[in-house]
């Protein structure tokens, strides 16, 4: 697997980061980073797209095999992080059926907060998390730290939207409507 890459910034002993992956209709993925100096991201202080040409198919219940190889590729080199912030679940069901954050916490040894956006059937342990002005609300699950603990991070991070101001921006780098600066 052959990976790009574009950086901004300094990434070393940033603690917290988000990522999002997005897989354009021309065929690869990109992956995106963004990383803070806290917890509620108030600040983004650099950042990091990577394009990796070849992904694996969507295979329904094994998404963490798509994701996990653009995820490799845009925290290469990224070191001293403490707290990782997925669009997704980290597990998706009480059992511990693992999701995408649960094989990236595992991989990483980082404590990883998902958030989802849309509400998985059997995430019935999913804590709901109304921000802003929003009706709808986004479902946090954690891996290495309470998830009671994660939603009120997710509470609290920057921003008046729905979904917080980090993990827009870290969509919008994935999706190639922004480029890193």
């Amino acid at each position: 697997m052959q990976a790009t890459e574009h950086e901004t910034g300094g990434s070393s002993a940033l603690p917290f980061a988000a990522v999002d992956v997005d897989y354009p209709a021309s065929g690869g993925a990109r992956a995106a980073l963004v990383l803070a100096g806290d917890q509620a991201f108030s600040r983004i202080l650099a950042e990091k797209t990577a394009f990796v040409p070849d992904v694996a198919p969507y295979v329904p219940g094994a998404f963490y095999q798509r994701e996990l190889p653009p995820l490799r590729a845009v925290l290469a080199g990224v070191a001293g992080i403490d707290l990782l912030v997925i669009d997704g679940y980290v597990d998706l069901a009480p059992d511990g059926r693992p999701g995408l954050g649960a094989y990236v916490h595992e991989e990483l040894g980082v404590s990883v907060i998902g958030v989802a956006k849309t509400l998985f059937a059997a995430a019935t342990h999913a804590i709901p998390v109304v921000r802003g002005h929003a009706t709808r609300p986004l479902y946090v699950t954690a891996a290495g730290l309470p998830a009671a603990e994660a939603s009120d991070l997710v509470r609290r991070m920057s921003g008046s939207f729905r979904l917080p101001d980090a993990l827009r921006h870290v969509d919008a780098l994935a999706r190639g409507r922004r480029t890193p600066v």
